[in-house]
């Protein structure tokens, strides 16, 4: 297996890193950081945790103690989650949780995700972040649809994104996605209260859990089909510049004129957005569906995954965000969703 290795200083806080590794691993094609392993082969599970740094972290509770005062005087015991560094071996604190707290094992995680698809997955990317406390992990699946086969020929596979954390924050989440391929999109999306994901409570256990998952994510596969009949709808709603601008404007208005720097970014940003609507930016992704409403909806949401400004020089909130990890991204992608549709009469 030929496996590259990439590093950018500017984004290091993106993904957990080494000096000279990253905890991440992507099949084929980098992600927005440009950090960790590139693969070209399909990879076992137990591969794919050894190219993402995630193996045998051996997550466990340490009773904190306080001074001298004996246990029996907390009024709640408290305790850290603990785990073997990955780089150095060393121990690392990665939260404090209490005493019903259920650590979970990266490759529990990874396990039980192979298991739901019954070995019928691929995996696509697999990584650390937030210095450990959070991990996550897609698996491509076998569903996919075309959008106008004899036009467009625009592809959206659907994947299976886990997620969880070390530190009590999140319970393990499975969530099922579409991806529009050419460009790498996430497009989840709330549709019709429809679920598309399970969660699994650190305080539970994984044990007996599988079957459960694979009832809650079928219903993911009426998700996918809502989604697609969505997404055919907007491919054969025509939309032009003009037209798409003033969307643009009406989900995010023009600041007050006092307020030069404010102005000045969003101009920017109109302007950024209609170039990539039209296929005028670097990428070109939307070549293939130009002057539809899908191309619309594909904007916003590619402007918000790869167009963010990371806070503070880190890109670790682009990395949530653009890996679908990030609530309020997700409400921001609903919102423009809904515009999109209510442009196409949907």
């Amino acid at each position: 297996m030929e496996v590259t290795t990439k590093k950018e200083e500017n984004m290091s806080h993106a993904v957990e890193v080494s000096e000279f590794e990253a905890a991440f691993a992507s099949r084929k094609v980098p992600a927005w950081h440009q950090l960790g392993t590139v693969f070209e082969e399909d990879v076992t599970t137990t591969e794919m945790l050894k190219l993402a740094h995630l193996s045998g972290w051996d997550v466990h509770l340490e009773p904190i103690q306080v001074g001298n005062i004996p246990s029996d005087r907390f009024a709640r015991q408290a305790y850290a989650t603990v785990r073997t560094n990955p780089f150095d071996q060393g121990l690392d604190v990665l939260g404090v949780v209490g005493e019903r707290y259920n650590p979970f094992q990266n490759e529990e995680l990874l396990s039980f995700g192979d298991n739901l698809l019954d070995g019928g997955g691929r995996w696509e990317t697999a990584g650390s972040i937030k210095d450990g406390r959070q991990i996550f992990a897609s698996l491509a699946m076998p569903g996919s649809f075309t959008l106008d086969p004899n036009g467009s020929n625009d592809r959206v596979d659907s994947y299976l994104l886990l997620h969880t954390s070390h530190d009590g924050s999140i319970s393990v989440v499975a969530a099922i996605t579409p991806v529009r391929v050419v460009c790498a999109n996430t497009l989840n999306f709330a549709l019709r209260k429809v679920k598309q994901s399970f969660k699994i409570r650190h305080t539970q256990t994984m044990d007996g859990k599988i079957s459960a998952a694979r009832e809650a994510l079928s219903i993911s596969f009426e998700y996918m089909d809502l989604f697609e009949q969505e997404a055919q709808a907007l491919i054969q709603t025509e939309m032009d510049r003009a037209d798409f601008t003033k969307l643009v404007t009406d989900l995010y208005p023009k600041p007050d004129a006092e307020k030069k720097a404010g102005v000045t970014r969003w101009e920017n940003k109109v302007d950024t957005l209609g170039d990539i609507f039209v296929g005028q930016d670097d990428n070109q992704s939307n070549q293939n569906i130009l002057g539809t409403a899908w191309a619309g909806l594909n904007t916003l949401t590619e402007y918000g995954q790869w167009y963010r400004n990371p806070r503070g020089g880190n890109a670790e909130s682009t990395l949530i965000a653009g890996s679908g990890l990030d609530p309020v991204a997700n409400a921001e992608r609903n919102r423009q969703r809904k515009a999109v549709l209510a442009y196409a009469g949907l």
